[in-house]
Formats: structure tokens, sequence, C-alpha cells
């Protein structure tokens, strides 16, 4: 054994920033999705202007974002409507009703308003399969 101190091993130096444990990074939130794609709602009668759909009847193709729209020349196309009579909805992916809300029910008000019709419209078409088959009984 001997009585001198080894210098301490210096572990090899890279260029990559050091990562974190996974513990300490912060939970990241959703990314915002684009303003582009979102939905808008006519105040006065309630159509909703899709930028993925466009209007066929006015001639605005689809993938027109609400904002590329001309202010003067817009108008709704159900009730004549200006373009401020538009409120923002937000995307179609989102859940339907007022953030405070979404907790209640039993998971229905997290639902967007497709899966919600799928919801109705396939409990109507089972109940009527029901009523069939009691046709059958005898």
């Amino acid at each position: 054994m001997s009585d001198e101190l080894q210098p301490a091993e210096q572990p090899p130096t890279t260029d990559q920033p050091p990562v974190a444990d996974e513990a300490n990074t912060a939970v990241e939130a959703p990314p915002e999705s684009d303003p582009r794609t979102h939905r808008f709602e006519c105040r006065s009668c309630g159509y909703v202007y899709d930028p993925e759909e466009g209007v066929k009847k006015v001639g605005i193709e689809a993938g027109t974002a609400f904002d590329d729209l001309d202010p003067a020349g817009f108008r709704c196309p159900v009730c004549r409507s200006r373009k401020p009579a538009f409120r923002d909805i937000g995307p179609r992916t989102k859940a339907s009703g007022f953030e405070e809300n979404l907790n209640f029910g039993i998971g229905v008000n997290r639902m967007t308003p497709g899966q919600k019709n799928v919801l109705i419209f396939g409990g109507l078409a089972l109940a009527f399969a029901f009523f069939l088959s009691l046709y059958s009984l005898r």
C-alpha cells in the first residue's frame, strides 16, 4: 500500500447538455392548437364555420382559415351576419361546453360533439333493433 493519493477519475466530457431526471422535470402542458384551425360559431343563428370544410355555397375552399376571410365581404351563409358576429369555439377535437362543467356527469361532458352524436344515434338504433326483435317472439 502506498501513502500517495491517487487523483480522482473524472468522467469523460461530452458536448451534450446534462439530462435531468424524470422526477425533476416539470409536467409539460399540452401543445396549444393552431388558431387557424379553430371553428367559429355565428352568435345569431348557430352556424359553425369549419376551416377543414369551407363553405361550398359561397365558394370558400376547404382549408381556408377564418382569419383569411374578407371582413367586409364574408357573411354567414345562413343568416347573413357579418364576420364580427362569429366567436371562436376552438378546434374540432375540443370537448364542447364550459371548462368548469367538463368534470360533471359520467364522462359524457368530456366527449367531442362527434362522439356524442355516435352515442345518441347509436343508442337510438340499438333501441329500434330491440323493438323490431320483439316481433320475432311468439
